[in-house]
C-alpha cells in the first residue's frame, strides 16, 4: 500500500487533536474546504472512515483513534529529525511541559545539575496550568499535579512527596508552637492545591476545630510558600515543592516528621512511543533521583 500524502496526514492529526475542520484550517493555513478535502482522500487511501460527528464535533472511530496513535510518533520523529538537521551542535533537545510551581520551585533550580549530567541534551522548559496533549509530538515529558487519573499515557508518580506545616524561624520564634492545638492561634495561610488540606490535616492529627479564619489565601503553591517564607504566617505544603527554601533555611518544619503526611501529588506523564527515547528515560532517571535525594536530606532535618 503507497503512503499517504503527508499534508494528509497532518491534515488528519490537526483536526483530530482540535476535534474541528475549522480549527485545524486556522492553525495550518488552509480553507475548512482544503482540510476536508485531505481527510477524504486519507479515509479512501485507508478504506475506512477515521472521523464521526458528533455535534458540532468530530470523535474519531476506532480506526481513527488506532491511526492517530500510530502516526503521532512518526511526526514527532520526523520533527526531531528536521530539527537535528538543521541544528549546527547536533544537540539533542527535550521539550518538558510542567505545572507552574513544580516547574518554578523544583525543576528551575536544579536545571543545572541536570545540564552537568546531560550536556548533550538541550532542556526546554514549558509551565502552564492545563495538561498537554502529545498529539502533536511537540512534548516530551508532561509533570502533573493531582491524582493520577490519566488513561492511554505512562505515568511515573515521583514519591517521598509530604504535605507538612512550614513557616520561617523567625516567624516561629515570635509565635511559638508546640503541639498541633497551638495552630489555632497563630496565623495560617491556606493554600488550595496540595492534596492535603488544613482540615484533614487536623483531623488526622486529632485537632478539634470546627472553622477556621484563615489569613491568607492562594490558589498556587509558589505563592503559599513565598508568603511563608516572607514570615506572613504558617503554610500547609509540599515539602517537595519547598525544597530549595528547606535547604537555604528560609523555611523549616513545624513539627518532626511524623506530623507530615506523605502523598503521590506530582507525576511525569508521557506517551507510550517516548518511552524508549533515550532523552527521556535519562530524565526520567534523573528526576527520580533528584527526588529520592531531597527526601533523604528531609529525613536528615
Amino acid at each position: 500500500m503507497r503512503i499517504p500524502p503527508l499534508k494528509a496526514i497532518i491534515a488528519f492529526e490537526s483536526v483530530a487533536r482540535t476535534k474541528s475542520v475549522n480549527r485545524a484550517a486556522d492553525e495550518l493555513g488552509l480553507t475548512p474546504s482544503a482540510v476536508s478535502h485531505q481527510i477524504a482522500n486519507l479515509e479512501s487511501a485507508v478504506g475506512r472512515a477515521l472521523f464521526t460527528r458528533l455535534g458540532r464535533g468530530l470523535v474519531l472511530t476506532p480506526t481513527g483513534q488506532q491511526y492517530l496513535a500510530d502516526v503521532t510518533g512518526s511526526l514527532a520523529d520526523l520533527s526531531r529529525a528536521t530539527e537535528r538537521a538543521s541544528s549546527q551542535t547536533g544537540v539533542e533537545i527535550l521539550r518538558i511541559h510542567s505545572s507552574p510551581s513544580f516547574g518554578l520551585m523544583w525543576l528551575l533550580p536544579r536545571l543545572a545539575s541536570f545540564q552537568e549530567a546531560n550536556g548533550d541534551i538541550q532542556l526546554n522548559l514549558a509551565c502552564s496550568y492545563e495538561d498537554v496533549s502529545f498529539t502533536s509530538g511537540y512534548y516530551d515529558v508532561d509533570i502533573r499535579h493531582g491524582y493520577a487519573h490519566w488513561t492511554d499515557v505512562h505515568v511515573k508518580t515521583l514519591r517521598n512527596e509530604y504535605i507538612a506545616p512550614l513557616a520561617s524561624k523567625d516567624y516561629l520564634e515570635r509565635f511559638p508552637v508546640n503541639k498541633p492545638d497551638d495552630l489555632l492561634e497563630r496565623r495560617l495561610i491556606f493554600s488550595e492545591t496540595p492534596l492535603v488540606q488544613w482540615q484533614q490535616w487536623f483531623g488526622k492529627f486529632g485537632v478539634a476545630v470546627t472553622r477556621k479564619a484563615f489569613d491568607f489565601s492562594f490558589d498556587r503553591s509558589y505563592m503559599s510558600l513565598e508568603a511563608a517564607a516572607l514570615g506572613h504566617g504558617i503554610a500547609l505544603e509540599s515539602t517537595m515543592l519547598a525544597s530549595v527554601h528547606l535547604e537555604r533555611g528560609s523555611l523549616v518544619p513545624v513539627f518532626d516528621r511524623s506530623f507530615a503526611v506523605e502523598v503521590g501529588a506530582h507525576h511525569l506523564v508521557y506517551p507510550s512511543q517516548n518511552a524508549d527515547l533515550p532523552r527521556v528515560a535519562r530524565f526520567l532517571a534523573w528526576a527520580e533521583n533528584q527526588a529520592a535525594r531531597g527526601a533523604t536530606q528531609h529525613q536528615a532535618r
